[in-house]
């Protein structure tokens, strides 16, 4: 699974959404910056996994004594540290690494935040000062599930198991407490189907990234490599077109522990 989100995210170079003409309407009080701002002050030592180009990092997060963000992409850390030049936030530092081979100090830092990313929570959990806190936020397995049942594939479209589950399961065996498990609902109205053709082009939501069987033998097909692929955009466009634009039901998931 690594290997693929490393060279898809690798090709897109960065995670910007600024040109795509969207409106998000959130379903679900839960709010992942409001959350940081929430458990941090100006004292707070903060390790951000899965950065991608950083400018949550830089533009949302709260002011804090110290942000490292991290990406296993190196192209997505060479546009983080473009987009931090022009910033003068000298609290902010970015650097290349692995989520599941976490080269960080022990018991250093105050909250660890992750987006869209796979994680080891274990490795999370030494990086975490004692009483520190995960905020999580991730996209799970029903993640635009009618789009992905007309295709016939997508992110996590294999998998037995919904991925917040796991993490659930895999940060309470890594010695968290206080648990909590959010589901996350929204929907996203996309101007034109310019706009969400964009956004699948961008994101790996109609790729496979399960490392099932089924999947191995399937590959992993890319949204365009047909003509029948345009044909089922159509028709979801059809079937899902309003006066705010062409509806995109979002799954996510946050998850808050505590060591």
């Amino acid at each position: 699974m690594q290997r693929k989100e490393y060279e898809f995210y690798n090709k897109i170079k960065n995670w910007n959404f600024s040109n795509i003409s969207y409106e998000s309407i959130h379903l679900t009080n839960w709010n992942f910056i409001e959350k940081i701002k929430e458990y941090s002050n100006e004292e707070t030592k903060i390790l951000d996994l899965g950065t991608g180009g950083g400018e949550q990092v830089i533009y949302h997060f709260p002011k804090v004594k110290e942000i490292l963000g991290t990406d296993f992409s190196e192209e997505m850390i060479i546009t983080a540290n473009k987009n931090l030049k022009n910033s003068n936030k000298n609290y902010i530092h970015f650097k290349v690494m692995d989520n599941l081979n976490m080269k960080v100090e022990d018991d250093y830092f105050d909250i660890v935040t992750a987006r869209n990313t796979i994680i080891d929570a274990k490795g999370i959990y030494k990086a975490l000062k004692p009483g520190g806190m995960l905020i999580l936020r991730g996209v799970d397995k029903l993640d635009c599930w009618q789009l992905k049942r007309l295709f016939k594939r997508g992110q996590a479209y294999l998998d037995e198991k919904p991925i917040s589950q796991i993490d659930y399961e895999n940060i309470l065996d890594a010695g968290f407490k206080k648990v909590e498990l959010i589901p996350i609902y929204t929907k996203g109205y996309y101007k034109t189907k310019e706009d969400l053709l964009a956004l699948l082009l961008k994101t790996p939501i109609l790729e496979d990234f399960s490392e099932t069987k089924e999947n191995t033998k399937l590959g992993n097909k890319k949204f365009g490599d047909d003509k029948k692929d345009f044909e089922l955009l159509d028709k979801y466009i059809s079937e899902n077109s309003f006066d705010k634009g062409i509806l995109l039901r979002r799954r996510y998931y946050g998850i808050i522990a505590k060591k």
